[in-house]
Formats: structure tokens, sequence, C-alpha cells
């Protein structure tokens, strides 16, 4: 399924502080794309900010087509007293400011939703509180697919193309994170980082706590109740953890770097690893860094400790 972002800004009533993550597809039946598009007002036009009534229907509203997977996207867009517009004529580009006159073609907000047939987006459009504080309009939009665009490309290679390209878009949305696994001392592991580092412990489930039945013979002895999967705040990053089925696993062939802001805790984080572990490189300065230093943890883990230099 889909990564699903709405973003909302205090800019317009399209918008919510903060980010909601969501996965959606309401059924697995054929979809179809539209824009949902809010066409600008007089009001919208002078920058008048939505009512706090407002405000929270059109929340509201928003939350109901997350929860029925039909909104993809969303914004709401300044007036376009901020804006630039570039006309073409053949090989000139003639830019100009905003405002520009004609309020009933200019767009003031829009989603991208995923839904049966345009009739279902219509119906959807009608549960909408009216966006504006005067009388206004919602144009619905369907997209072009790729299969709209075969006579144009009878070898399917534009196609192709444009599936590599999504297939591309959608990995710059992927997280890569590092997974640990601590070979029966999880759990000692969890605390060590809690007290040397400030990690936060997000969740922790047990072997014999897993919804699904362990396989036989899959456990070491004795693992039943160790760590199953783990999660830990570090700063900005989520760090996953595990015990692993037996007491074989080993940290070789990587570091994590850990960045920090200045060189006194650099020195507080460096040495609280360093405490029942081995320091590989002291905390020195380098042509990269005013502080950097490499330790291994009384874990195995192996870290690189450092403050980011100025940029060149």
């Amino acid at each position: 399924m889909d990564s699903v972002y709405v973003r909302y800004s205090p800019a317009h009533w399209l918008n919510y502080t903060g980010f909601i993550r969501f996965f959606s597809s309401e059924n697995g039946s054929e979809q179809m794309r539209v824009m949902v598009i809010v066409k600008a007002t007089k009001s919208s036009e002078a920058g008048v900010m939505p009512t706090e009534e407002l405000l929270a229907a059109m929340g509201r509203y928003n939350e109901e087509l997350v929860k029925h997977g039909i909104m993809k996207s969303g914004d709401g867009l300044k007036p376009s007293s901020y804006a630039k517009r570039v006309h073409f004529k053949g090989n000139d580009r003639l830019v100009s400011d905003g405002p520009f006159a004609e309020t009933k073609e200019l767009v003031a907000g829009f989603w991208l939703w995923e839904v049966e047939s345009i009739e279902h987006a219509v119906e959807w459009v009608r549960k909408c509180p009216n966006p504006m504080l005067e009388e206004s309009d919602i144009d619905i939009r369907p997209l072009y697919e790729m299969e709209d665009f075969v006579e144009a490309d009878p070898t399917g290679s534009e196609m192709e193309q444009e599936k590599k390209l999504v297939e591309k878009l959608s990995m710059q949305s992927s997280v890569l994170q590092p997974y640990l696994f601590f070979g029966g001392r999880c759990e000692e592991a969890l605390n060590f980082y809690e007290q040397a580092i400030g990690a936060v412990i997000l969740m922790k489930m047990r072997f014999n706590e897993s919804p699904d039945v362990v396989p036989a013979g899959m456990l070491q002895a004795g693992f039943e109740t160790k760590i199953m999967h783990a999660s830990l705040q570090v700063g900005k990053m989520t760090v996953m953890a595990s015990d692993g089925c037996d007491d074989k696993s080993r940290f070789d062939g990587f570091r994590l770097a850990l960045s920090v802001p200045n060189e006194d805790t650099a020195d507080a984080a460096f040495n609280a690893l360093a405490d029942g572990g081995k320091i590989d490189m002291p905390l020195m300065k380098t042509f990269w860094s005013p502080r950097y230093g490499m330790v291994t943890d009384k874990f195995g883990v192996a870290w690189m400790v450092m403050v980011p230099g100025e940029v060149q």
C-alpha cells in the first residue's frame, strides 16, 4: 500500500499543524484518481483566514476522508498576491507578478483523492462544509493515467519509463533504519543506552508475547522471554533492536554514527559508551570535525561520535 502524507498549516483550512501518516486503500476495487479543486473567492484572495468553527469543521471532514482511504494529499494555497506567473510564447518566457484579476479562475486549495468513480467523488464533495466565507465552487477533475496515452506510446516504452519514475519517487520517501541483534543481551543494552545517550524506549515485545506462535525449534533454549522486537529513539533516529533467536549474533563491518551539537555532549556520550567497552580512536580534532572519536561499547556495537564540522 502507498504511504500517504497529509500536510496542514495555519495558512488555510486544508492544513493542520504537523503531519499525519497513514496507509490507504479503502478496498481492493479499481480506483480513479481525481483532483478536487477549491476555487478562489474575494475573501481567499484577500487573505482572510477561516473562522475557528470552519477550521474545526474542515478538520473533521479531512479526518473522514483519511479514515475512508480517499485522501492522498491536500494543501491550501496562499493568495495570488504571493504568486508568479510564467507566460510561454515560442522560446520566450515572460514572468509577471500577482495578484491576478480573474479570481473565479484561480485556485485556493486542492485535494488528490482516490475514489471508485466521479460520482463517488461528487458524493464526498457534497459532504464538504463550504470552505469559504461566501458562496464558493469546488471542481472535480479526473487525472490522466498512463493507459490514456496508449495511442501515443504504442511500444509501451514511455509507460515503462513512467513506472520506473514512480518507483524512484516512492523510494525517496523510504526510511533506512539500523536493526541490531544483541544475542540475548537486548534488555541490558536498552537500559544501558537509556542512561548513556538518553535513548527513549518506544516499544518492547518478548517472544512469549507474540500474537503468532513462535515455530517450534526456532529459539535457543531460554530465549522464550527474550526480546523479539524493540524500538528506541536516539535523538532524531529510531533504531530497532532484538535479542535474535540465539546468542550467536555479532556486530561487524559497520558503525553507528552519532552526531551531537557540541564538544561537551560529544565527550559525555563517548565516555558513557566507552564504559565497559573499548576506545578505538580517542576523541580529537580532525579536518572534518572539531571533535571525533570511535568506540565499541560493551555489547560489541561500534560507534563514531562526532560534532559536525563547518560546511566548506
